[in-house]
């Protein structure tokens, strides 16, 4: 099937390449793509290309990858460019899904049909940089896709549609990325064709109450405090994977702490410290919290490989009564 309603698409990240992905199949017109410059990565620290780039190269579409889209900004002449790329490239909307550059205005007013922002939460919840990890770290029953018409604020612009998705008790935000790229790739395809045979697109402004913004998430949040609750703490993991995991020092090393769960079958000896190592098997190493215990099942010793318990245990081998530092851990 093939469409006539000419899609710029701004994004980054395998979030954004499924969706541009989706939308080029669908047979809509993709004159333009917009993705952020290639970054270092990886031991050898070697430009790499976004995800959106590869994928938008190997299907032979345009690429534009200006350093900003401000012209007060620090790069005037880059995004004097992109911006006159922008207005000399025909097109009827802008699709954006974490991009990672702020579009101004000026940007926003190009296209006729104006831009259409995927956003991975139900808005006004979690506007902002990372809301998959702030979803399941704050224990949330449920999170989804919204569709909005972008406007000059952050995550503030008008609702199109949303999708919504149960948070399992075993999602990470790998998993719940995945699915919501999978979900909002369908949806922009949805509306996309909707607009295409209306010319138009619903909007209801988002709601003033149930505001919260998701920051986006530093090394330094990867340090696990055995003073608080397990239930926090399997949440903070299963949040942080893939980035930027969990990790407390034992002994003076750095244990990045991958995949844990509420161990609901041990009772916390009286006396216990948080942070003290209760038991080791190899189904996993459970530890004292603040409230109850957590049993973690992958681990990664420094300058290993992340494992599941039982091989850890057999390169690093650990007993009970000993016991993970409380104060911060560094982030590695």
């Amino acid at each position: 099937m093939s469409h006539s309603l000419r899609v710029i698409f701004a994004g980054t990240p395998e979030f954004a390449a499924a969706a541009l992905a989706a939308i080029h199949e669908a047979g809509f017109p993709v004159p333009l793509v917009l993705t952020q410059p290639d970054r270092p990565a990886g031991r050898g620290m070697k430009l790499q290309a976004s995800p959106v780039k590869r994928y938008a190269e190997e299907h032979g579409i345009p690429v534009a990858q200006p350093t900003s889209l401000r012209r007060a900004g620090k790069y005037p002449e880059e995004a004097t460019a992109a911006l006159d790329l922008l207005n000399a490239t025909p097109h009827d909307v802008m699709v954006v899904a974490a991009y990672g550059l702020i579009l101004p205005q000026e940007v926003l007013d190009i296209a006729p049909s104006g831009c259409i922002n995927i956003h991975a939460s139900i808005l006004p919840r979690w506007r902002g940089a990372a809301p998959i990890h702030r979803a399941i770290e704050a224990g949330d029953a449920e999170t989804g896709i919204t569709l909005m018409q972008m406007d000059a604020g952050l995550d503030t612009g008008p609702m199109i549609s949303e999708v919504r998705t149960p948070i399992t008790p075993t999602d990470t935000t790998a998993t719940l990325h995945d699915r919501l790229a999978t979900l909002g790739a369908q949806l922009v395809v949805d509306w996309l064709t909707q607009l295409e045979r209306t010319g138009q697109l619903p909007i209801t402004p988002q709601p003033s109450e149930g505001v919260t913004y998701a920051e986006k998430i530093g090394k330094q949040e990867a340090a696990l405090d055995f003073r608080r609750s397990a239930e926090a703490l399997a949440r903070q993991v299963r949040a942080f994977d893939p980035f930027p995991g969990g990790a407390a020092t034992l002994d003076g090393a750095l244990i990045k702490l991958w995949a844990a769960e509420v161990a609901q079958d041990v009772t916390v000896p009286a006396g216990s410290e948080p942070g003290q190592i209760l038991d080791v098997s190899p189904a996993g190493v459970v530890v004292a919290c603040g409230e109850g215990a957590l049993r973690f099942t992958q681990l990664q010793k420094p300058g290993g490989k992340r494992l599941p318990a039982r091989e850890f245990l057999a390169g690093m081998p650990l007993a009970a009564g000993q016991r993970f530092a409380l104060n911060d851990a560094p982030a590695a």
